[in-house]
């Protein structure tokens, strides 16, 4: 009735059981919600996080478990208030490590969020770094945009926003299987990720490399599907983030050795505690 009564509504279900169907419709037994909250990424995703990175190995599951449930419903991310009031501390103050590693930490995290198949859920003042639990009687802490880590924070999010609307492959399936498949889902000695996200055309494909750990990786070998060109097309390390500003610059020239069950690969360098994104010319 709501979706046929008022154009351009949504309807969202902050729900946390397994109760199925929640946003399947009504006429196939479903609830008929629009997106339901993933509630169990979120749990996963700050449990690891919180975890000191060199001891991220030993929990390398609880990012990779997501995908085993990540298309039976439409999912929204979500870091709501929830997260970030009685006590549970501001975001940032939930990453490990000294100041630019919970800067760095908070970065690849809301990285891995945005690349992440399903919608995303940002409460305000995340998305700079607030150092104080979200209070309803006073303003957000605008005046830290004045530091350059909050201010780097701030932009991480606005480039992620930004390629989140222009990439298809980050969200034409987002609620389907058909935009996602894993390049290797087992590094969990180096706490690496590598996926794809794939759109409607085979040249909207992204290869998207985790590292979660401080150390950076050099000549890291990839697999990936075209022969053609990649270029790295985002990075949390950036300087611009207040990253230390280690990159992949120019062409990336394939190599005829395939990899990770793709016909091709490509070696790259990737910076600790980052978010890389490549994508073929």
């Amino acid at each position: 009735a709501v979706y046929g009564n008022f154009d351009g509504v949504q309807t969202i279900a902050e729900e946390s059981s397994t109760y199925p169907g929640v946003t399947h419709p009504v006429y196939a037994g479903g609830l008929g919600f629009g997106m339901k909250w993933m509630m169990g990424w979120m749990n996963d995703t700050l449990k690891y996080f919180k975890v000191d990175t060199l001891a991220r190995k030993h929990h390398h599951h609880k990012l990779s478990f997501s995908m085993t449930y990540a298309f039976t419903e439409n999912f929204m991310l979500p870091f709501s208030h929830d997260e970030v009031v009685h006590g549970k501390s501001p975001m940032l103050y939930k990453m490990p490590g000294d100041e630019w590693q919970k800067f760095a930490n908070l970065r690849a995290l809301y990285g891995y969020m945005f690349t992440h198949p399903g919608a995303k859920l940002l409460f305000m003042g995340n998305e700079f770094g607030d150092t104080n639990e979200w209070n309803f009687t006073q303003s957000l802490d605008w005046h830290l945009l004045q530091y350059a880590p909050h201010k780097g924070m701030q932009e991480t999010v606005k480039a992620l926003n930004f390629l989140y609307r222009k990439e298809p492959a980050l969200y034409h399936f987002n609620f389907s299987y058909e935009g996602f498949e894993w390049l290797d889902a087992d590094n969990s000695d180096e706490s690496i990720f590598v996926f794809m996200r794939k759109g409607p055309k085979a040249k909207d494909t992204l290869v998207i490399a985790l590292n979660f750990t401080p150390v950076v990786r050099e000549n890291y070998k990839i697999g990936v599907p075209f022969k053609t060109k990649w270029k790295e097309l985002f990075n949390t390390d950036a300087i611009e983030f207040y990253g230390g500003g280690i990159n992949n610059k120019g062409d990336i020239v394939p190599h005829l050795q395939g990899y990770n069950n793709q016909e091709f690969s490509i070696t790259v360098d990737l910076p600790p505690l980052a978010v890389v994104i490549f994508k073929s010319k």
